[in-house]
């Protein structure tokens, strides 16, 4: 029997009653809670355990992870989509889905899905919540953020963003000043800061790759930068931090013994 022909009995077989799926008027308005940032309306669904519940949602797959997996797969992609729609920065929605997608491979048990879904939809609604309150901005300095973002291990100067958006570096550096608040450097030092702190919490790169990788003059620069914007030491931020996780690690070690 090909596919076609099992879709044709499965169609004729099914209980449509039993089959019915969750309205999508629920879908929409935690979708929409996402896109507009609602912290407090994405963790309350966060609590009520949602995501886990199987009353309307179809079947993926007869394994129960699996099929929670492929579900997580689609919120992800939909949510990246509907972001992206609404103004976030399309290198950073399409990396924040592959990180999150990847981490799947790392987890084997139901509640380890669903911790990996809370902090994924909670991540994308912050960084909405944040676009939002900001969302004033010209298209130049849009492109110029979005350029900032793509290039952040390299060294960007003014004369960069202004030769990619055609404009001369003066009137870039007064526009972006005007309407961000910041200079252009301030901001990109602000967004390479930024990119350490995650690097510090999750991964094992040490201070001087992580300088390099994001292009400080040297380590003793990165040190400086980090402990003028931050408050502390880039080590101090991670001897604080770096234990913080998802409790994945720990849980696909428990997998394997």
């Amino acid at each position: 029997m090909g596919y076609q022909d099992e879709w044709l009995l499965l169609e004729a077989e099914d209980d449509i009653d039993e089959a019915e799926h969750r309205p999508l008027t629920e879908e929409f308005l935690f979708y929409q809670a996402v896109t507009k940032g609602d912290i407090e309306a994405v963790r309350k669904n966060c609590g009520q355990e949602r995501f886990l519940d199987s009353e309307g949602v179809g079947v993926l797959s007869r394994n129960p992870i699996t099929n929670l997996k492929y579900h997580f797969v689609i919120t992800t992609a939909m949510i990246t989509r509907l972001c992206k729609q609404k103004g976030m920065e399309l290198e950073l929605a399409f990396r924040m889905s592959d990180f999150y997608i990847q981490k799947l491979d790392d987890i084997h048990t139901v509640q380890g899905v669903r911790n990996l879904h809370d902090e994924m939809v909670l991540d994308y609604t912050e960084k909405m919540r944040r676009f939002c309150h900001s969302n004033t901005n010209s298209r130049h300095i849009s492109v110029c953020k979005e350029y900032i973002y793509s290039h952040i291990k390299e060294r960007i100067t003014i004369e960069d963003l202004s030769d990619e958006l055609g404009v001369s570096a003066s009137y870039l550096s007064r526009l972006f000043k005007k309407e961000t608040g910041d200079s252009v450097s301030a901001y990109i030092r602000s967004q390479k800061i930024n990119m350490a702190k995650n690097l510090l919490q999750y991964s094992e790169y040490s201070m001087i790759e992580i300088a390099n990788r994001l292009s400080f003059s040297s380590q003793s620069h990165f040190i400086q930068q980090f402990r003028e914007y931050v408050g502390m030491t880039p080590k101090k931020y991670r001897d604080l931090h770096h234990t913080i996780h998802w409790e994945i690690e720990s849980e696909a070690e428990n997998h394997t013994l």
